[in-house]
């Protein structure tokens, strides 16, 4: 995990950004047909409203991007930022899949593979996935009932 950054009080300099008491925020690459499929997967799964959702080419996304040192113009990381911090690549992913409950938590279980080799795997993925699932030229899109998730 990668605390949340503070300001010299340790009082949270994402609350400006995000509101206090904020939900988890998945930041997201909103032109890539295959991240924006599993932003589809998660609103028809997280029936209980948990998450919310920054596309990296916004401006609250590029803002968490930065603030956990990550490029918001290098679009190979997956961010997950909950209130205590963050968490990215193959253990964001694992942490989100297991929020949504039931079923989805055994994804827990990839948490045995060591992390270099998951994650190994997820930059492979990361570097080839507009080649093989293709590319949108604006963002993702929101249904009106689905607006209220997104943070731009």
């Amino acid at each position: 995990m990668i605390p949340a950054p503070a300001d010299a009080n340790g009082n949270s300099t994402l609350t400006p950004v995000l509101g206090p008491g904020f939900p988890p925020v998945i930041v997201f690459d909103g032109v890539c047909a295959l991240c924006s499929r599993w932003v589809r997967f998660l609103l028809r799964f997280d029936r209980a409203g948990r998450y919310r959702f920054a596309a990296m080419q916004g401006m609250h996304g590029r803002q968490l991007l930065a603030a956990y040192g990550l490029d918001p113009d290098d679009p190979l990381s997956f961010l997950l930022v909950e209130a205590g911090g963050a968490f990215t690549d193959t253990d964001a992913i694992v942490r989100v899949l297991a929020g949504l409950g039931g079923p989805w938590k055994l994804a827990l279980l990839a948490r045995l593979l060591p992390r270099p080799l998951r994650d190994g795997a997820y930059r492979w993925l990361a570097r080839n996935r507009y080649r093989w699932f293709g590319r949108h030229d604006a963002c993702y899109l929101p249904t009106p009932a689905q607006a209220g998730r997104f943070l731009d």
